[in-house]
C-alpha cells in the first residue's frame, strides 16, 4: 500500500471545474444510455423483440427486461465498489463508463426477433444486464468524486452535479429520438414508422460511442481525492470492503436503501410509465391520454427542465437546512402528489402539463441531496461500496418494479391512474419513516 500512497500523494489536487465536469459528464453519458433503452422499451422493443400479438403483454415483457438491469445494478455496485474502495475512484469510474458504453453500442447492432428468433431477446437481456451492472458502479463513484472534492459547506451543492446527469441525459436521449422520429415520420401516431423500426432506432445506441470517448477524456484527467489518499496512507483500505460495510454499517445500508425508494419510484413513473400512459389511445383496451409521441415527449422535456433546475436548487437548501430536514418535507410533498393524480389528469392539457412539471420538480428536489447524503452515511474506506449498494438495491425495490407495477395497476384500473398514484404515496410513506429514523449528516468529516 505504501507505493500506492506515494503515487497518489505526488499528484496535484483536482480543480473545482474538473471535479464538476467529471462528475457531470460521466453520469450524463450513463443516464443517456439508460434513457435510450427506456425510450426504446416503449417505442420499439415490444414490436421488434417481443411480438406476442398482445400489446399489453409485449409492453410488460419489454419492461421486464428493462427491470432486469435493476437486478444487475447491486452486483455492479459490489464489484465496482470493491475496486473503488481498494484501487481508487478514477480507475473504477473509467471501467464502469466503458462497460456501459460498449453494451449500449452493441444493442444498436442486435438482430431482431424476425431475424434471429429467441436469440434476439436473449442477447438484449444480456446487454441490458451489462448496462445495469455498469450503472451500479457509475453513480456512487461520480457522487464520491463530487463530494470528496467539495469545499467546506458545499458538499450538497457539489453533490447535485452528478445528479444533473439524469435530466441532461434524458433531454439528449429523447431529443435525439424526436429528431429521428421527425425525419422518419409515421402515418400512425401510435406506432413508429417502418423506417424507424427498421434502422432509425439504432442511431441513438450507436451514438453512445461518441459520448463515451468524450467522457473517457474527461475522467482520465482526474486524480484521486484526499479522502482516498488518507485511507491508503493510514492503512485503512479493507481487503473485502463489502464485508466491512455489512459488519460496521448495516444500519446505514438499510436506511440508505429506503431513503432512495420514493425517489426511484417517482423517477421511473414520471419517465418510463408516463410515456406509455401518455401515448396510449383514449379508446384503447387500456385507455391512456391519447397524445402522439412527439407532443408528449416535448411535454416531458419541459418537465425535465424543471427537474434539472430544482436538482440544483436542492443543493444549497440541503447545505443550509440539512439533508434530512429537506428530504422529509419533499417526501411529504411526494406522498401528497400521488393522491392528486386523478384530479390533475382530469383537467386536460393544462392538468397533464402541471402533473409533469410538479412530478419532475419534486424529482429534482428529492434526487439532488442524495448525491451528498448517501456517501456521507459511510466512512471513506467503504464509501464507494456502501453508497453504491444502498443506491442500487433501492433500484430493485423501486425502479425495477415501478414500471411493471404501474402498468399492472393501470390495466387493473381500466385505464385509471388512481392506484398508480396511491402506489407512489405508499412508497413515499416508507421513505419518510426511514428519514425519521435516520440522522443528519451535513456536518460529518468526509475524510474520516
Amino acid at each position: 500500500m505504501s507505493s500506492a500512497a506515494a503515487a497518489v500523494s505526488a499528484k496535484p489536487a483536482n480543480s473545482r471545474s474538473r471535479v464538476l465536469l467529471a462528475s457531470l459528464v460521466g453520469t450524463t453519458i450513463e443516464f443517456y444510455d439508460f434513457y435510450v433503452y427506456a425510450t426504446a422499451a416503449v417505442l420499439v422493443f415490444p414490436h421488434l423483440f417481443f411480438p406476442t400479438g398482445n400489446e399489453t403483454t409485449a409492453l410488460l415483457s419489454s419492461f421486464a427486461v428493462f427491470g432486469a438491469a435493476m437486478v444487475a445494478r447491486p452486483l455492479g455496485a459490489v464489484f465496482f465498489g470493491h475496486l473503488g474502495d481498494r484501487m481508487g475512484r478514477k480507475t473504477t469510474l473509467v471501467a464502469a463508463l466503458l462497460t456501459m458504453g460498449i453494451a449500449t453500442f452493441l444493442i444498436g447492432l442486435l438482430p431482431t426477433y424476425a431475424v434471429a428468433g429467441w436469440l434476439a431477446p436473449a442477447l438484449l437481456v444480456i446487454l441490458r444486464l451489462a448496462q445495469g451492472f455498469a450503472l451500479g458502479g457509475e453513480w456512487s463513484g461520480a457522487a464520491l468524486v463530487a463530494t470528496e472534492n467539495a469545499p467546506q459547506g458545499k458538499r450538497a451543492l457539489f453533490g447535485t452535479f452528478p445528479q444533473l446527469g439524469a435530466p441532461i441525459g434524458f433531454i439528449i436521449a429523447n431529443g435525439l429520438f424526436l429528431i429521428i422520429a421527425a425525419l422518419l415520420p409515421s402515418d400512425d401516431p401510435s406506432r413508429p414508422s417502418l423506417a424507424f423500426l427498421d434502422w432509425g432506432w439504432r442511431i441513438p445506441f450507436l451514438f453512445s460511442a461518441v459520448m463515451v470517448i468524450i467522457g473517457l477524456w474527461v475522467r482520465l484527467n482526474l486524480v484521486e481525492s484526499n479522502a482516498f489518499e488518507k485511507t491508503v496512507k493510514t492503512g485503512q483500505v479493507r481487503k473485502v470492503p463489502l464485508v466491512t460495510a455489512f459488519q460496521n454499517n448495516f444500519r446505514e445500508l438499510v436506511l440508505g436503501t429506503f431513503y432512495m425508494l420514493a425517489t426511484y419510484v417517482l423517477f421511473y413513473l414520471m419517465t418510463t410509465f408516463s410515456l406509455s400512459y401518455g401515448r396510449a389511445a383514449i379508446d384503447a383496451a387500456v385507455p391512456g391520454l391519447g397524445y402522439d409521441y412527439t407532443t408528449f415527449v416535448l411535454m416531458m422535456i419541459i418537465g425535465v427542465v424543471f427537474f434539472g433546475i430544482f436538482t440544483l436548487v436542492s443543493g444549497p437548501w440541503a447545505d443550509r437546512f440539512g439533508r434530512r430536514k429537506t428530504l422529509i418535507w419533499v417526501t411529504l410533498a411526494i406522498a401528497l402528489f400521488g393522491l392528486c393524480w386523478v384530479p390533475m389528469l382530469a383537467e386536460g392539457l393544462v392538468g397533464v402539463m402541471a402533473w409533469l412539471i410538479i412530478g419532475f420538480t419534486l424529482m429534482g428536489l428529492t434526487f439532488g441531496p442524495m448525491g451528498a447524503l448517501l456517501p456521507e452515511l459511510f466512512p471513506a474506506n467503504v464509501r464507494y461500496t456502501g453508497s453504491g449498494i444502498s443506491y442500487n438495491v433501492s433500484s430493485i425495490l423501486g425502479a425495477a418494479l415501478a414500471p411493471f407495477v404501474a402498468v399492472a395497476l393501470w390495466s387493473a384500473g381500466d385505464g385509471s391512474p388512481f392506484w398508480v398514484g396511491v402506489y407512489l404515496t405508499a412508497m413515499a410513506v416508507i421513505t419518510l419513516i426511514a428519514l425519521l429514523l435516520g440522522r443528519e449528516t451535513r456536518d460529518i468529516d468526509i475524510e474520516e
